[in-house]
């Protein structure tokens, strides 16, 4: 950020009264720019034994495949979010079964919530974000080219939790090693390297 979006003069990087962290302030207004985490929200959409995946037509990761999922939009609940984002990425109805996965990822701010989530139509098509919409089973989910390191996280964590009959929810911190001489653009297109897990 460079300018205050209350009245346009430049802004600076400081510790406000009363706060201990750096935030953009106006040199002119004082008015203080807060940044906190963005929410990505999604669904785990399954029919019977197969889950459905879409083949991202958007960067990043053009071409992978990935749970439908997207960012929170105000005025919306999180599991509202998650259903209308598997609407615009998959056409696909889907009746909410609970929160399941909650990954926290500090270096970009972001925190990313699956739900697990049952089909409700088998009329599902690509939409505009998506190329391709399929179901696949265990044997056929093609983990090379899954596009994110929370879709990969979610889907093991499935089939496994399957096997016992029970869905606990799970939370995840996803840290990894920045290379310097480039920024990722989105959360998931770092690799994990120590990620923390834990059941709630």
């Amino acid at each position: 950020m460079n300018y205050c979006s209350q009245c346009a003069a430049p802004l600076i990087r400081k510790i406000p009264d009363g706060d201990d962290r750096l935030r953009h302030v106006c040199t002119a207004c004082r008015h203080v720019h807060y940044q906190n985490p963005r929410v990505v929200t999604g669904t785990l959409p399954v029919h019977g034994e197969r889950v459905l995946l879409c083949k991202r037509a958007i960067a990043p990761r053009l071409g992978f495949w990935t749970l439908p999922a997207g960012f929170l939009e105000n005025g919306e609940s999180t599991d509202e979010g998650a259903v209308r984002e598997t609407w615009e990425e998959a056409l696909a109805r889907v009746e909410i079964n609970g929160l399941y996965t909650l990954f926290n990822l500090p270096q970009i701010a972001q925190v990313h919530l699956f739900f697990r989530a049952r089909l409700l139509n088998l009329d599902f098509a690509a939409g505009v974000e998506s190329s391709e919409v399929r179901l696949f089973s265990e044997a056929e989910i093609p983990w090379q080219q899954l596009a994110f390191p929370v879709v990969s996280s979610t889907l093991r964590h499935y089939f496994a939790d399957r096997l016992q009959g029970s869905y606990p929810l799970r939370i995840e911190d996803l840290r990894w090693e920045r290379d310097p001489t480039r920024q990722p653009t989105a959360a998931h297109e770092a690799t994990a390297q120590s990620p923390k897990a834990r059941s709630e």
